[in-house]
């Protein structure tokens, strides 16, 4: 689409592709199995440590995104999965400026950075959002079978108290209305990535069109800003400060998040592929076969048979003193 984009003459080179935001999310959809999946191995070793860890896990890994996430917002002006593809988020923008973009590319981020409501609105649908999302999938998955079950499992209890009426209704929600909610959110998704796709909007989700924030590539004014950011001046530190600073400890560990958790997954998935695929198992046959083994050595085996040798021939020499006797 790109291609199709620079025919008609208005070619943006700072507006990601689709398939570099669908990348992202892929991306994106992998840390919550694979951070799950770690815990649940460490969970197995020490599970009188881990074991509320677990069962917490989504609340736990959504306070965490938050804290993160916002840090790379206020920083590097978007999610640290967006920064390994360095894509950043801007307020949208009702018509280009390509002239005042070229020109002053310094002047025009700070003009449409993200100021701290905006990122509390990002935070709202990339935290938020995803949360509530797994939270009624989980709670559909176990109330839609209840309903095949017959009345006695759905209907109201009689004299219901205030927690009873709001929990019955909840349930009703998911049986009955969740799953056209559901349908209407991946349709709405579809129709913006379609749009997007063929350059008809800025918004590759209906959520950023809500709030007013879209997705571009980083120029060299972000790449600047962010050195800046890692490398401060002297003048602003007179006095030299430790590496285990927690000032400077702190977003040290959450920038290397941009790098260390992608690679991470991509070593397990890795890993993962390696030890299904049957490549691996025709290379170890092959291994195997060309390998030869020597006899194993037990240990003490010589001294046994040097002590059986002895009493042999004790027992030899016994059985000639008894002749010569005789």
């Amino acid at each position: 689409m790109e291609f199709v984009t620079a025919l008609r003459g208005n070619f943006d080179d700072q507006k990601p592709s689709l398939f570099e935001l669908l990348s992202e999310q892929q991306l994106n959809s992998l840390l919550p199995p694979t951070l799950r999946y770690l815990l649940t191995v460490a969970t197995h070793r020490y599970p009188r440590y881990l074991l509320r860890a677990l069962n917490s896990f989504d609340e736990l890994y959504a306070l965490a995104m938050l804290a993160v996430e916002r840090h790379y917002l206020r920083t590097r002006g978007g999610s640290f999965t967006e920064h390994f593809y360095g894509l950043k988020r801007e307020k949208a923008l009702q018509a280009e400026i390509p002239r005042a973009a070229a020109t002053a590319p310094s002047i025009v981020r700070e003009t449409l950075k993200l100021s701290e409501k905006d990122v509390w609105k990002n935070l709202a649908v990339m935290v938020a959002i995803p949360y509530l999302k797994r939270k009624l999938d989980e709670s559909h998955e176990i109330e839609a079978p209840r309903a095949l079950l017959g009345t006695n499992y759905t209907r109201m209890p009689s004299n219901p108290t205030i927690k009873q009426r709001i929990v019955h209704y909840y349930k009703w929600f998911l049986r009955n209305v969740y799953p056209s909610v559901h349908a209407a959110y991946y349709f709405s998704i579809i129709a913006f990535n379609l749009a997007y796709l063929f350059d008809n909007t800025k918004f590759h989700n209906p959520f950023l069109w809500i709030i007013g924030a879209r997705i571009r590539r980083m120029n060299a004014a972000d790449f600047q800003a962010i050195e800046a950011l890692s490398n401060p001046k002297l003048a602003n530190s007179p006095s030299p400060t430790s590496i285990f600073n927690p000032r400077t400890m702190g977003p040290k560990l959450l920038g290397s998040l941009s790098v260390l958790l992608p690679t991470s997954i991509f070593a397990l998935k890795f890993l993962e592929w390696w030890y299904a695929s049957d490549f691996a198992k025709q290379l170890s046959r092959k291994a195997a076969e060309n390998l030869e083994l020597p006899p194993p050595i037990v240990s003490g085996l010589s001294d046994l048979s040097a002590k059986r040798s002895q009493d042999d021939e004790s027992a030899k020499d016994d059985d000639r003193q008894q002749k010569k006797w005789r």
